[in-house]
């Protein structure tokens, strides 16, 4: 196999294809402008029992004992308050398979006489057995004629006997429409509770958060209505919008550098702008450093090289950039930027002037602790890039959650990215587990598959999420693909492996994102004698060329601009990816001749932000962005 260097003559094709792809699958602002490639080389909470509270809760053997002081086997807690909350995770793992048990009833109960569980006539039955004998698993497709009804106005209790709220926007479908999630207004008290588990562990493993704050980039997207006039928006803008979050009280722990009216201002110019402003002026009061995935964060990261000099310039007059016109947001601000800080401006003109922006984040936050991001999955491929501006500050991932339900937290926050894994707490949902085998036959509801409990999950396997919810969804394949690491008591703890079905193929080739990502490691590892990283990428399957081969499209992070890599490297870069991929494609790419060379292309700098930009323009939720990583054609073409 050997790679081929060709020029890249068509320049709005990867926009077309990456900007086609971004309307189709992005669930959750700016026209874009000219895109350059550069032409190196292509190669080729259910909720708490009635009555119990957290805030106020002591074991049986904390009474027993007759201790003033609650403890945990996770470990010491910073005060009173976590110890109830880390001995809540005790009680609810111990007993997972019983907590399970209960969770299924409660929701059959209460979901009796829904128009869904009469449909298959469970006629009010609640044990695992009947349920599982009756209820069919579903994807998305299966119930939307069900959903469009609840979107076009039909208010009786279709899945659920609590009133739709509203619904939570996700990745799209195969018609390039978003999904539409249906959900509860108790649902924000489970999402709340899960929330209020985070730092009690966190405080296990970092002293003093609440000597200071936390520099979080959060954004809400303007919601839409259904003709039916329920709101549709992403998960993070239902709860940011909410009364738990604007509401919350005071804890010191959880201090955020950004005001609510930041985070709540639609325009993410002005939000992005005065949350990174905040962080400037409180700089030596940050102790964390964080967003929702780690594509969030590197956006904030390049939104201050684009703009630190108004930046500057606002912290050296003591007043606020005429752009952000949003008044609620200037009122706020006017508050917060009290007087002149002319040392401050200086200090920020030195730090982001020159080239050299390794560690930044340690540089400007001196106090930094922990950058919390999200880096499993998808956005494992940010890592190196983190830690070239991060300084080699710890990256933490504190939990796992869908538009669909939160799951659970990641009981040692602190661990190697490589090592993440997230202990589900059964009091979420009920949770099943379909075994993953890429060889065995496609699941239909006519011939139903053998699902595994909760408890009953094996350490090493892989599986698929099933989970059936308060707010109706029964036997939903989430399309997470998860590997059981261990256990914490009897909760399974599992590794984030992929999202199911997200494939590259030619003929009978198929490549998944995993396999991608690997391939991508082992090739860009050629760059590190060039102090060259790949900061994003996505790719396709070209099916117009005979034979069809894959693109690869890479942005880099060329440290020394005067050493980079050369042509030659970049084709040795694809060789690289093609030796890494699996037996069938070789196979195919090699004796058949059915695919052809694999080739790299990489794009100027900033392509993929002004990429997001027009995604985000065009309705994405910027905190629930995330760059496709493999897209097929076809789908990306009938969504143009």
């Amino acid at each position: 196999m050997e790679g081929l260097s060709v020029v890249v003559e068509d320049l709005a094709s990867l926009v077309r294809i990456l900007v086609g792809f971004f309307l189709a699958r992005l669930h959750d602002c700016a026209s874009v402008a000219p895109f350059v490639f550069q032409h190196f080389a292509m190669c080729r909470r259910p909720l708490l029992p009635a009555g119990y509270d957290v805030s106020a809760h002591r074991t049986y053997s904390e009474r027993e004992r007759g201790s003033k002081s609650l403890s945990s086997p996770l470990g010491p807690p910073a005060c009173d308050k976590d110890s109830k909350a880390l001995l809540f995770i005790e009680e609810m793992t111990r007993k997972a398979d019983a907590v399970q048990e209960r969770v299924l009833g409660e929701i059959l109960l209460r979901n009796a006489k829904t128009e869904y569980l009469r449909r298959f006539q469970l006629n009010g039955a609640t044990d695992r057995d009947t349920f599982k004998s009756k209820i069919p698993v579903v994807s998305y497709e299966d119930l939307l004629p069900d959903i469009q009804r609840i979107a076009n106005g039909d208010r009786s209790s279709i899945f659920s006997a609590h009133p739709i709220s509203e619904f939570l926007t996700s990745s799209a479908t195969s018609a390039g429409e978003s999904k539409l999630m249906p959900t509860i207004h108790e649902e924000l008290d489970r999402r709340q509770l899960l929330y209020s588990l985070l730092m009690p562990v966190m405080n296990l493993y970092v002293s003093g958060l609440d000597k200071g704050k936390g520099l979080y980039f959060l954004f809400v997207k303007a919601e839409t209505k259904t003709p039916g006039g329920l709101l549709a928006r992403p998960v993070l803008t239902s709860y940011y919008k909410s009364e738990h979050f604007k509401t919350r009280p005071y804890d010191p722990y959880n201090v955020y550098t950004s005001p609510n009216e930041a985070i709540l201002c639609a325009d993410s110019f002005q939000s992005m702008y005065t949350q990174m402003l905040c962080g400037l002026l409180m700089r030596e009061e940050v102790l964390r450093v964080g967003a929702v995935f780690a594509s969030g964060l590197l956006r904030a990261i390049r939104f201050l090289q684009l703009h630190w000099q108004q930046l500057a310039h606002d912290i050296s007059a003591g007043a606020l950039n005429p752009k952000i016109t949003d008044p609620a947001l200037r009122d706020c601000m006017s508050k917060i930027i009290v007087k002149p800080n002319p040392e401050l401006s200086k200090f920020i003109t030195q730090e982001c002037s020159g080239e050299n922006w390794e560690g930044i984040i340690t540089r400007i936050w001196p106090n930094t602790k922990y950058l919390d991001v999200i880096v499993t999955g998808a956005m494992a491929q940010y890592i190196p890039t983190l830690e070239y501006y991060g300084g080699g500050l710890p990256l933490s991932c504190t939990m796992y959650a869908s538009s669909e339900c939160y799951f659970g937290l990641n009981l040692k926050p602190m661990s190697n990215p490589s090592e993440v894994s997230y202990t589900i707490m059964p009091n979420m949902c009920y949770c099943e587990f379909l075994p993953h085998e890429p060889d065995a036959p496609a699941v239909s509801r006519d011939s139903p598959p053998p699902l595994v409990d909760l408890a009953d999950v094996e350490v090493g396997k892989q599986y698929e999420l099933i989970i059936t919810t308060y707010a109706g969804l029964c036997r939903y394949r989430v399309g997470d693909i998860l590997q059981v690491t261990d256990f914490y008591n009897s909760a399974p703890q599992f590794r984030f492996i992929r999202r199911k079905n997200v494939l590259l193929s030619i003929d009978s080739d198929k490549t998944d994102e995993a396999e991608l990502q690997k391939a991508g490691d082992n090739a860009s590892a050629l760059l590190q004698e060039f102090n060259t990283s790949v900061v994003e990428y996505t790719s396709y399957a070209d099916a117009k060329s005979i034979p069809g081969h894959y693109v690869i499209y890479w942005e880099l992070l060329v440290k020394e601009p005067a050493n980079p890599p050369t042509h030659e490297v970049l084709n040795l870069c694809c060789l690289a990816m093609e030796e890494s991929l699996n037996s069938v494609y070789r196979q195919i790419r090699v004796a058949d001749n059915s695919i052809g060379p694999l080739e790299i292309r990489v794009v100027k700098n900033g392509t993929f932000e002004e990429l997001m930009d027009y995604a985000i323009s065009r309705g994405a939720s910027i905190n629930q962005y995330k760059v496709p990583r493999v897209c097929v054609l076809m789908l990306i073409m009938s969504a143009l």
